[in-house]
């Protein structure tokens, strides 16, 4: 076991946007690149440094997250920087160091999040090796990951191209139809543009109701997902679940509500509701009323398009505390196809989408194994016997 090195320095914090006032910060993982840190302040004095070529580790949920410090920078409480000393490599510690965090699963505490202490970082044990193996072993990884790292870059780039399709699919469905060869008129809505001659436009407040209805407790926990809109609510093994004591304060949606998080709305977190069930109570809970069906409702709201429309009509000093209250929903305008047409662009969008989604199963399975395959990689290198 060779000892780790932990950077320190000296006290303070005095944060700034301007360049020339201080070390680039680093707050925590947020501030991590791909490759190396992403600075998004500076402070004049910080209470920690990382050095060029220090390894910044984090000490903080999550854990034992990984960086390379490719300059000078200060580092807040939830990062540590390791400088390896004469008997380490320092790239064959950084690999080391993938392997040897699983030793925090033990003493890993906290009671709002998952730390552990600098101590900790500094007792983790590495494989004892010579300087050559270590070198050896360095370069072998650095070699190899990077051929698997292509493999995960170019599978990532495929999950972007699919998730924009998906979004154009259903963007274009929604608010231009199925038939180009119609005419189109100006919708007279700023965000929306033309639309199809024959569909109407309609204010939100003729077509839902704002349902406050309370009081059934034994109904199921459903939550609103930015990713996949209304789903059933599920409770993990592994960590104390927040909820209500008294679920006859949480609001009832039934089945086909339009259910969205008025903070989060302007970032899409709404959708249709599968099932009877209960919502957080600072939840919106949108009954269909008009000619809208819920279904084509539940497209339209995730849009790029709406979303930017609703984040125009919230309130709030800060940009990501904008919530969407009912009276700002109930002002905006939507299209309406014919009824038919509706359902009929829903079960395109279905068609099209079941395609794009097999794809990015498969992507995204063949991403996890490459992942699985580098994780080994680097274990077997670092832990092979010495001859």
């Amino acid at each position: 076991m060779a000892n780790l090195g932990m950077g320190q320095s000296p006290p303070s914090s005095d944060y700034s946007l301007a360049e020339d006032d201080g070390l680039p910060f680093l707050q925590g993982t947020a501030d991590f690149g791909r490759e190396y840190p992403n600075p998004k302040v500076f402070c004049g004095s910080p209470n920690k440094v990382a050095l060029t070529g220090d390894i910044l580790f984090s000490v903080r949920a999550p854990v034992g997250e990984l960086n390379i410090a490719n300059q000078d920078y200060g580092i807040g409480r939830g990062l540590c920087s390791i400088r390896t000393g004469c008997r380490l490599n320092a790239r064959y510690t950084w690999w080391a160091l993938h392997k040897a965090r699983e030793q925090l699963n033990f003493v890993s505490s906290g009671s709002t999040y998952e730390a552990v202490s600098v101590e900790d970082i500094a007792n983790l044990r590495l494989p004892h090796k010579s300087i050559d193996e270590q070198s050896c072993i360095a370069a072998f990884l650095d070699r190899e990951t990077a051929k698997i790292d292509a493999l995960i870059a170019a599978k990532e780039r495929l999950l972007g191209i699919l998730a924009e399709k998906r979004r154009a699919i259903i963007t274009h469905a929604v608010t231009r139809g199925l038939n180009a060869d119609i005419p189109f008129r100006e919708s007279g809505i700023p965000w929306l543009g033309q639309i199809p001659a024959h569909w109407e436009t309609c204010r939100l407040a003729w077509l839902f109701l704002d349902r406050d209805e309370r009081n059934d407790p034994e109904l199921p926990l459903l939550e609103v997902s930015i990713n996949a809109g209304v789903i059933l609510r599920e409770f993990s093994d592994d960590r104390i679940e927040s909820t209500a004591s008294d679920f006859n304060t949480y609001k009832v949606a039934r089945k086909g509500d339009i259910v969205f998080n008025k903070m989060r709305m302007w970032q899409g977190a709404v959708g249709v509701a599968p099932e009877n069930g209960l919502v957080s109570p600072d939840y919106t809970v949108a009954l269909p009323v008009g000619n809208l069906s819920p279904e084509y409702a539940g497209l339209l709201f995730r849009t790029e398009m709406f979303s930017a429309e609703c984040a125009r009509s919230s309130h709030g000093i800060v940009w990501d505390r904008l919530r969407l209250y009912w009276e700002g929903f109930r002002d905006i305008i939507v299209p309406i196809p014919p009824t038919e047409e509706q359902h009929a662009i829903v079960e395109h969008i279905q068609q099209e989408t079941v395609k794009l989604d097999a794809l990015r199963a498969a992507a995204e399975k063949t991403t996890g194994l490459l992942k699985e395959r580098r994780a080994a990689l680097i274990a077997a290198a670092v832990t092979v016997k010495s001859k």
